[in-house]
C-alpha cells in the first residue's frame, strides 16, 4: 500500500493588489515614528528583497471557509471521488474566518466543519477538524493524513489550507505587503499505485523562538490597543529558516532511500523570493553539488505569501502545467517544506 495525493484544486482570488496600490499608504516604524523614505523607494526595496511585485484578496462577502470549500470542490473532481467516502477534512488555517471590515476570528464551529457543510457530506464517520500549526499548516495536514491511513483509521483524507491574511495587517506596517489571502486542496490517500510519500520530518522550536510571529498592535499608536494584527520579527524568522529548514530537508531526503540529485521539484513555502532562495543554496551545499535549473517553483511574485495555502497551490499550479518552465513526470522525486510560526518546520519527500 502507498499513500499518494490523488486529486488537487486551489483557489486564487480574482482581486489583484498590484505594489503600486501602497504607494499612498502611511508606514510607520514600530515606535510610531514616520519611515524616513518615500513610499516608492520602500516598495522597490520591498519587491527586491521579497520578490512581491502583486498579490491576491478575497472578495469581501467571501471568508477563509468559502476559499477552503471552492479548492475542496476542485480536488474531489481531481480525484473523482465521491466525497462521502472521506474519513478526515483536515484544514490548516490560521485566523478562523474573518469577515470584512471585521477584526473579530470566528472559528465556531471550525473551518473544516463549516467546509464538510458546505460540501453538503451526509457521513457522519467523516471526522472534521482544524489545525493551527503556522504556515506549515498543510503539510502537517498531509502528515497527520498519511498516520491516520497507515494505522488502519483512515482510507481517504481531504487537507486543505486556506487564509484571508488581508484582514488581519496592520496597514501601517511594511509588512501589510507580504500578505494574501488563497487556498489549496489535496486529496490523500492509499493506492496500490506505485510512488507516494517516502519520509517526512517535523519540528517545533518554541523555547527562544515561539513569539517570532505573534499578534501585536498597529505601528499607528493612535489606533486602539485592543486591535491586534499579524507581526513578525522579519530579520529572526530570515535566520531561523536558513538555520533550519535546509537540515529538516536533507534529513528528509537522506530518509526517502533516494539521492539529492534525484530530486525534480523542491515546493518550498512562499515566504519570501530571497529566503527560499538562500535556504535551496544552504541544501545544496550541504550536499556539496550544484543546484539543477528550474528546481523550485516560485509563485510569490504574483500570489504574494498567503500561509498555509501557499504550497497546495503552488504543486496544483505545476501538476496542471499553469507555472511556466515547471511540470511534472510520473516518477519524479519531489520535495515538500515549509517554516511559519511557532516556530514550526517541516518537510515530506514524495514519488510523483
Amino acid at each position: 500500500m502507498n499513500i499518494k495525493i490523488t486529486g488537487t484544486g486551489s483557489y486564487i482570488p480574482d482581486t489583484i493588489e498590484k505594489n503600486e496600490a501602497f504607494l499612498e499608504h502611511t508606514f510607520l516604524n514600530t515606535d510610531g515614528s514616520l519611515i524616513n523614505s518615500p513610499n516608492d523607494v520602500i516598495i522597490e526595496k520591498f519587491q527586491a528583497i521579497t520578490g512581491i511585485a502583486e498579490r491576491r484578496y478575497a472578495k469581501p462577502h467571501l471568508n477563509s471557509s468559502d476559499l477552503g470549500f471552492f479548492a475542496a470542490e476542485k480536488a474531489i473532481t481531481d480525484a473523482k471521488i465521491d466525497p462521502e467516502t472521506i474519513d478526515y477534512i483536515i484544514v490548516a488555517h490560521n485566523f478562523g474566518d474573518i469577515r470584512h471590515n471585521t477584526i473579530q476570528s470566528d472559528m465556531l464551529p471550525g473551518l473544516a466543519v463549516r467546509i464538510k457543510h458546505s460540501l453538503r457530506i451526509k457521513n457522519p464517520k467523516c471526522v472534521a477538524y482544524d489545525i493551527l500549526f503556522g504556515c506549515p499548516g498543510w503539510i502537517e495536514g498531509v502528515i497527520q493524513a498519511q498516520g491516520f491511513i497507515k494505522a488502519g483509521m483512515a482510507k481517504r483524507c481531504l487537507v486543505i489550507g486556506t487564509e484571508t491574511l488581508s484582514r488581519v495587517v496592520d496597514n501601517y506596517d511594511r509588512d501589510a505587503m507580504i500578505f494574501s489571502d488563497g487556498a489549496g486542496a489535496t486529496i490523500i490517500e492509499a493506492t496500490e499505485e506505485e510512488g507516494g510519500i517516502l519520509s517526512h520530518e517535523t519540528a517545533s522550536y518554541t523555547y527562544d523562538e515561539a513569539y517570532y510571529l505573534h499578534y501585536g498592535n498597529s505601528n499607528n499608536p493612535d489606533l486602539s490597543k485592543d486591535t491586534r494584527f499579524i507581526k513578525m520579527e522579519g530579520r529572526k524568522i530570515y535566520e531561523f529558516a536558513l538555520n533550519h529548514v535546509p537540515q529538516a530537508i536533507k534529513t528528509c531526503i537522506d530518509n526517502s532511500g533516494y539521492d539529492i540529485n534525484d530530486v525534480k521539484k523542491i515546493f518550498i513555502h512562499q515566504a519570501n523570493e530571497k529566503m527560499d532562495e538562500a535556504i535551496l543554496k544552504r541544501l545544496y551545499r550541504l550536499y556539496r553539488t550544484a543546484i539543477p535549473e528550474n528546481i523550485m517553483p516560485m509563485s510569490i511574485q504574483k500570489l504574494g505569501n498567503s500561509s498555509v495555502a501557499t504550497v497546495p497551490t503552488l504543486f496544483d499550479l505545476v501538476k496542471n502545467n499553469k507555472l511556466e518552465n515547471h511540470s511534472l513526470n510520473k516518477g519524479d522525486i519531489l520535495i515538500f517544506a515549509s517554516v511559519g510560526a511557532g516556530m514550526h518546520i517541516n518537510a515530506f519527500a514524495y514519488k510523483y
